[in-house]
């Protein structure tokens, strides 16, 4: 028997066999150069037209994909349209009479380590430079593409990774779990995974040494892969099955735990068609509305005018309802030309979010101003928070711009420690507060959330992040004045919009440390009301107590889950 552990990134139980990706395109031998009196020029000219064939055929895919799907599949065919991987593959035939392929090859690791050099957001895009890069000597070479096997049947694939524009077209009626032994649990092979309801695990070395045709058993809620298969085993996915053929319903007005305490579900959304797509699922509004999507991509402010339409057009999906919006969170993952500093040595340390406006105050009150305005026009309930505070003062600063713009709901994230200590002062100079247990324990664990080798630090179950998502409630309710209020009654109210707060179990432990609402991707809000349902305030309690105290975060993970038996039920 093998069982393989990583990181969990998407719940889902499933018995299937494993079809394991194909070797990555190898690379052209070093030694590979043009023979004397050889055309350089047509040698060069073959470059161009093998990256504009990639190009297309990434295109060509996007035009069938939607989402952040087809976002992917543009982001990388616009990086083999960048003249930056050819124009150096290209000096590298002038220079040192390299073929084609090896030209590409050597031109793709130079630019990614250029990338990976940056950190952050583009050390990240290192990886779709490689993966543009061989498809590119894979067209010079005649040969197929990397990509996902084909088959006519469903299966489990395991692979080291998968290129963002593979991730972007799985079909989930074909394959049931996806397994890597890399990647990290905000990797976008794990975001998808989560969007599509595909069980993933990730970070689980080893899985691709897997062979093809072998039964496994996946638990993307619990990060476990193994090949000993059993009756209960089977069990479990049947339940999964069971689940997926006839799903929960979610009708709003939040979960009801079973005493009667209400907890507000809301939704995560990144734009107008995601707002759409979760107003049908009934949420009880948003919790986290990323406005960044506006600024990435961009070399120039975009003008409040603009700003003003992309914000109404999410809000009006909303009537009556709540919508969280989160300040520009520029900076470490996501770099912007006109308001970051590329060449910062840490980013994610560095001048991000909330902090950009001490320099260039301007981006954030047109900002501000936009989100005024688009509240003019419709009858959504805006609430207004800043990312990146981490004191009192960070707190009054962003205070004073939003009651200056006529923001009538301002508040903070809480995604340092600082700010989890601090918070009974942080809110009493604020409306309310959202933890972003993401960031919020990338920094409890000194752990830089992108790094697939750190996923085991990145977890949200970390009794020290536990701990401060309680010392959190618990400064807000003092703030408040409400030392009991629970669920939507508080004067100070503390939301989860980490990935986190759509985790069942840990939806649970989060409600019992004293968090007031909890949002997420909202095809996760049916499961989480369903268990929390099962529940009374005193018993969540009791589960976070066991958490907090727990040893490790797997040892939390496994003594919540053990009393919760409506998982199993479930297939959760």
């Amino acid at each position: 028997m093998t069982e393989f552990r990583g990181a969990a990134v998407s719940p889902g139980r499933v018995v299937d066999v494993v079809k394991v990706m194909a070797a990555p395109i190898a690379a052209p031998s070093a030694d590979e150069r043009l023979a004397d009196g050889a055309d350089l020029e047509a040698e060069i000219a073959r470059i161009p037209s093998a990256a504009a064939a990639v190009r297309t055929a990434l295109e060509e895919r996007a035009t069938r994909a939607t989402g952040d799907a087809k976002g992917v599949l543009e982001a990388t065919a616009q990086m083999a349209a960048d003249p930056t991987l050819t124009t150096t593959a290209e000096g590298l035939i002038r220079s040192e009479r390299r073929t084609a392929e090896r030209a590409v090859w050597e031109a793709g690791d130079q630019v990614a380590d250029m990338l990976e050099g940056l950190g952050g957001y583009m050390a990240e895009r290192a990886a779709d430079v490689k993966d543009v890069r061989a498809r590119i000597v894979a067209e010079l070479r005649g040969e197929q593409a990397p990509g996902i096997p084909d088959s006519d049947t469903p299966f489990v694939l395991a692979a080291v990774d998968l290129a963002p524009a593979d991730t972007a077209t799985l079909d989930p009626a074909v394959v049931t779990a996806l397994i890597t032994s890399d990647g990290g649990p905000q990797s976008h092979t794990a975001i998808l995974a989560r969007q599509l309801g595909l069980p993933a695990v990730v970070a689980a070395k080893g899985v691709d040494q897997l062979t093809s045709g072998t039964e496994v058993f996946v638990d993307g809620g619990a990060g476990i892969i193994t090949d000993h298969v059993t009756d209960r085993e089977r069990d479990l996915a049947a339940a999964w099955a069971d689940l997926q053929a006839n799903p929960l319903t979610y009708e709003g007005g939040g979960a009801v735990l079973k005493d009667g305490v209400r907890i507000p579900l809301l939704a995560n959304i990144g734009g107008a068609a995601d707002a759409a797509a979760a107003a049908e699922t009934n949420a009880d509004g948003v919790g986290l509305f990323r406005t960044e999507f506006l600024f990435l991509d961009r070399d120039d402010e975009p003008t409040v005018e603009e700003q003003t339409e992309a914000y109404a057009a999410v809000l009006r999906h909303f009537d009556g309802k709540k919508v969280t919006i989160r300040t520009i969170d520029a900076g470490a993952d996501k770099p912007l030309p006109f308001l970051t500093d590329k060449d910062e040595p840490n980013p994610a340390l560095g001048i991000r979010a909330y902090r950009t406006s001490w320099e260039k105050r301007s981006v954030l009150e047109n900002q501000l101003e936009a989100i005024k305005r688009a509240t003019e026009t419709t009858s959504a309930e805006p609430w207004v928070m800043a990312p990146m505070i981490s004191t009192l003062e960070d707190t009054e600063d962003f205070m004073q711009m939003a009651r200056a713009a006529g923001i009538e709901k301002a508040g903070i994230m809480v995604e340092t420690p600082s700010a989890a200590l601090t918070s009974d002062h942080l809110l009493g100079a604020c409306d309310f507060a959202s933890i972003g247990t993401n960031d919020l324990t990338q920094y409890t664990m000194a752990a830089d959330r992108m790094l697939g080798a750190l996923a085991k630090l990145n977890d949200p179950w970390q009794p020290a992040v536990l701990a401060l998502v309680g010392a959190t409630a618990t400064g807000a309710r003092r703030a408040g004045g409400d030392p009991d209020a629970v669920g939507a009654d508080a004067n100070k109210p503390v939301g989860v919009c980490g990935e986190s707060a759509g985790d069942p179990a840990l939806a649970v432990v989060l409600v019992g440390l004293g968090v007031n609402s909890l949002s997420m991707t909202p095809r996760l809000l049916p499961a989480v009301a369903r268990v929390l349902s099962e529940v009374t305030m005193e018993e969540a309690r009791e589960l976070a107590l066991t958490a907090v105290s727990s040893p490790t975060a797997a040892d939390a993970k496994a003594a919540v889950r053990a009393k919760l038996p409506v998982l199993d039920q479930l297939g959760l």
